[in-house]
Parts: C-alpha cells; structure tokens; sequence
C-alpha cells in the first residue's frame, strides 16, 4: 500500500487538487444556487421553504456518508493497523459532524412551515441527533486521550458501534410512523421527485462534495505534517 508518509510529492498533489477544486468551485455554487433560489419551482403544497430541501437533504447525505467512511476506515485500521486510514478518519470527522449539524438545522427550519413545529422527537430526527452524538464522541477521544495508540483504539470502537446507527436513520421512515416523508430519490426503482428540482439538487450536492473535498485536503495534509514533525521530535 502507499505509504503516504514517506511520499515526498503527496503535497503537490495535495496543493494541484486543492486549487483545481478553487478553480471550478465558485462558478458551479452560483450555478447551484441560482438554480436552487431562482429557477426551481416553488412546491404546490409547501411554496418556497421547500428550497431548504437543497441543502437539507445534501448535508444529510454527507453527514451519513461521512460517518460510514469513518467507520469502515476505523474497523480496517482495528484489523490490520493501518495508520493512513486513522488520519483520513480524523479529517472526515468535523467534516461530518457540521454538516450533521447543518442537516438537524436546516430541518428544524423547515420543519416549522411545514409541520408547524421546529421540533419533534421523532425516529428519523433522534437518530440524527445519536449520528452527530457518536461525531462528537468520536473527535473528542482523539482530543482528550493523549496516548495515540489508545486514542486510536477507542474512536475506532466508537465508530464502528456508531455505524449500527446508519441503517436507523435510513429506514426509519418505514420501520416508524415519523413525520418524514419516504425516501423520494431512489438509486433502484422510480424516483417520485420532479426533474425541475433533482436537478439543482444534484448540482448542490456536487458543490457541498467539492466544498468537502476542499476541506479534507487541507486537514489531511495538516495531519500528515502533524505527524511528521512529532516523529522527527522522537528523533
């Protein structure tokens, strides 16, 4: 496997990805935006709120998908002590936890217009909760335990029990009566969403994955130096 460490040019790579993403990145957020806010139709039954829907339902997503990685990276890394895999969790994590926290957010404010509350403890809406909970758990052990080792050990416990969670959230608009609508993008069977607005969903969700990226990149390579200087220390 590469070993990222001792690979003089993963910066330049770093640094050719990072301003390739500047390069594209804010011509297609005013793209997904002007899509987003001007030409997407309002909803028949909600009116406007339903624009929160394009950066509701991305963040979601990313919040799920980023807590999935960390906890497949975490339970390779409990197998076979792959260090690469913990510094790649370590720089999903806040990643997935904002965007957790944009997705409870952005779903209280719309909830209001829509069910007439900000708040309901409903299965989708707590698990959601539980999801940014095992975030901050998870970032926490890596910040108060100064052992790496044990550290390690401990986050990656606390990812892999975390992704028992994953499924919850998904299906439990079927397994529960909650006040979310089933799924309306489906990757098998017909999605129920019109076109006029899957696609400035997509486009969102492409520019949130870029912004994500951009993110990663640079706490990645924070990481990377991280380490090297405390190795060279030992030295």
């Amino acid at each position: 496997m590469l070993n990222f460490f001792n690979n003089s040019n993963i910066f330049i790579w770093i640094e050719k990805l990072i301003n390739f993403i500047n390069s594209i990145f804010f011509a297609l957020l005013l793209a997904a935006l002007s899509f987003a806010l001007i030409f997407s139709p309002p909803d028949y039954l909600q009116g406007d709120s339903v624009r929160i829907m394009y950066v509701h339902v991305p963040s979601a997503w990313i919040g799920l998908a980023s807590f999935t990685c960390i906890a497949l990276l975490s339970l390779i890394n409990f197998i076979f002590k792959i260090k690469n895999f913990t510094l790649i969790a370590k720089s999903i994590a806040p990643i997935g936890l904002m965007f957790t926290c944009i997705a409870i957010v952005t779903g209280s404010i719309w909830g209001q217009p829509t069910w007439g509350t900000f708040w309901a403890w409903d299965a989708r809406i707590t698990s959601m909760v539980i999801l940014a909970l095992f975030y901050f758990i998870f970032i926490a052990s890596h910040k108060l335990i100064s052992q790496e080792e044990r550290a390690n050990k401990i986050s990656s416990v606390i990812a892999i029990l975390g992704l028992i969670n994953i499924p919850i959230i998904k299906y439990s608009v079927e397994w529960w009566s909650t006040l979310h609508q089933p799924a309306s993008i489906k990757i098998t069977g017909t999605s129920t969403i019109h076109p006029s607005m899957l696609m400035p969903l997509l486009l969102m969700f492409l520019v949130l994955i870029l912004y994500c990226a951009l993110i990663f990149l640079m706490k990645y390579k924070t990481e990377i130096i991280r380490i090297k200087k405390k190795n060279l220390k030992r030295l």
